[in-house]
């Protein structure tokens, strides 16, 4: 596939459908859809965090809002009904690994559940022509690799979170394969590594945690302190969940699994992340390792995105630095009272126009 970037034109009036629209990704991602001109239905419970982005930069500004549950298909059906999209971006989950040992059940019925429960309100109602089901890093099996993982390599999950997105992953791969081949939509999943940005407020999320505690002034306590995740920008994921919706629309040749990580380099451990979001505050902060009990977590988590580099077109927006400079930015200007939705559509536009330098970059290089 050609080198892409997301295309005003390919979403200006485009009907699209976001479950999941009141969360930290699913306001950014409806925001910036917005701004693409497409018109947009966001389908969701209630914001999950007081104070929300989705509250505070009046996500519901412009677009339709529609309350419901994922685990209630007549209302998903409803939802597909009234909003005829020909693009279903689903982000609803229960995301948190610890409430997810709190109540394995609910977490079982919203992440499995209702996934089945949007890909049959699609295939019900018809009309739709790409969808892109948002799943986690954490669907796959702990193997102790020694690289990225890649799209190829065994599911599993050793907590009822990660094993829910594995088991979401599968029934995206069942109904592709059995359900919406014969002229239905084309459909994808997309499993992004840990994402950070202004305007999360999140249960359980370092940066959340450690502004919260610059803010107060407080003791930030760190659970994992040498666990090494994948860190980007909440733009980086949600450009490579535009990128490859727009793939699909062309074709379903982008029909399948996708990841979407950092470059290597910024696959650090917990301590690194939090040294240096003190530093960019200012003066650093006070923080110590948390002695628990705690549930046990990967050590080790990566992601090779090859895939999506050479066939999407997609890159991280910059690296770790520029992602926790930006994410204090936006923490900073909110505190000191510009507006949230300002401040969010001020970087949508920055990762926009910086996204499509690097895109004209690298077809200069190419043809060179």
């Amino acid at each position: 596939m050609a080198d892409m970037v997301v295309e005003h034109e390919r979403w200006e009036g485009r009907r699209v459908l976001v479950t999941g629209h009141s969360g930290f990704k699913g306001s950014w991602l409806t925001l910036w859809l917005e701004q693409l001109g497409a018109e947009v239905t966001g389908f969701s419970l209630a914001a999950p965090t007081r104070p929300s982005l989705f509250e505070l930069a009046r996500v519901e500004d412009g677009i339709r809002s529609l309350h419901g549950d994922v685990r209630d298909p007549a209302a998903l059906t409803e939802a597909v009904v009234l909003s005829r999209p020909e693009v279903v971006f689903h982000l609803a989950a229960q995301p948190i690994v610890r409430r997810s040992l709190r109540d394995p059940s609910g977490t079982y019925a919203t992440n499995v559940m209702g996934t089945v429960n949007v890909l049959e309100a699609v295939r019900s109602v018809g009309g739709v022509r790409a969808v892109v089901n948002v799943t986690s890093d954490k669907c796959y099996e702990e193997q102790g690799l020694g690289r990225g993982y890649q799209e190829t390599d065994r599911l599993g999950g050793s907590d009822p979170y990660s094993s829910s997105k594995a088991a979401a992953e599968l029934v995206t791969a069942a109904y592709r394969r059995s359900l919406l081949h014969s002229g239905g939509p084309a459909l994808a999943s997309a499993r992004a590594g840990n994402v950070i940005g202004g305007g999360d407020w999140g249960e359980d999320r370092l940066v959340p945690d450690a502004i919260g505690a610059a803010l107060a002034g407080r003791i930030l306590r760190v659970r994992h302190p040498h666990a090494v995740r994948p860190w980007q920008h909440v733009m980086s994921a949600l450009g490579g969940y535009l990128l490859l919706a727009q793939a699909l629309l062309r074709s379903d040749e982008a029909a399948g699994a996708w990841n979407f990580g950092p470059d290597p380099a910024d696959t650090l451990p917990v301590a690194d992340v939090v040294r240096r979001l003190g530093e960019l505050w200012g003066g650093g902060f006070e923080w110590e390792a948390d002695p628990g009990p705690h549930p046990r977590e990967a050590p080790h988590l990566a992601l090779d995105s090859a895939a999506a580099r050479r066939r999407l077109g997609w890159a991280p927006w910059g690296n770790l630095e520029r992602s926790l400079a930006a994410t204090v930015q936006w923490h900073r200007a909110v505190a000191a009272g510009e507006d949230p939705r300002t401040v969010t559509l001020a970087q949508v536009a920055l990762f926009e126009g910086s996204a499509g330098e690097s895109a004209g970059a690298r077809a200069a290089s190419a043809r060179a």
